[in-house]
């Protein structure tokens, strides 16, 4: 079965990385080195398991549209949120033979090295192959 690993960060997290003061914890080059090691890392581990089918980042909340309709009106938006201020950060989708391997997977990157401890979670969701899969 497949999974979906979604993890989070705000735009601060996205600013603290690239060096920004934001009166948080600024990373070095030496904490953006460690993190993308690690990355690399857990990904080549998936990868040599044959269970990475896919994974990347996504840029910062401020390089984000928003698209819907409000009120049968069209709207688009410029990010970041608004309405939150965490946002979706990086996925991976990861074929493996468990609800509960995948969940191992996500502890796993959640083990990644971020500067002062820092907070985090992710979401673990089943990716459906049809819409028999969804219960309808």
């Amino acid at each position: 079965m497949k999974y979906m690993i979604l993890s989070y960060a705000s735009q601060r997290d996205y600013d603290e990385m690239t060096g920004k003061d934001t009166g948080g914890v600024v990373w070095t080059p030496e904490d953006a080195a460690a993190m993308h090691e690690f990355m690399s890392t857990v990904n080549k581990e998936l990868e040599e398991a044959g269970e990475l089918v896919e994974t990347r980042g996504l840029a910062a909340p401020v390089h984000t549209r928003r698209a819907g309709v409000r009120d049968g009106v069209p709207f688009v938006t410029d990010g970041p949120y608004a309405e939150t201020q965490e946002v979706l950060a990086g996925y991976w989708v990861v074929e493996c033979e468990s609800f509960d391997r995948a969940t191992e997977i996500a502890v796993r990157l959640g083990q990644c090295p971020i500067p002062g401890g820092g907070d985090g979670y992710a979401d673990i969701r089943p990716i459906t192959d049809s819409v028999e899969d969804l219960g309808f």
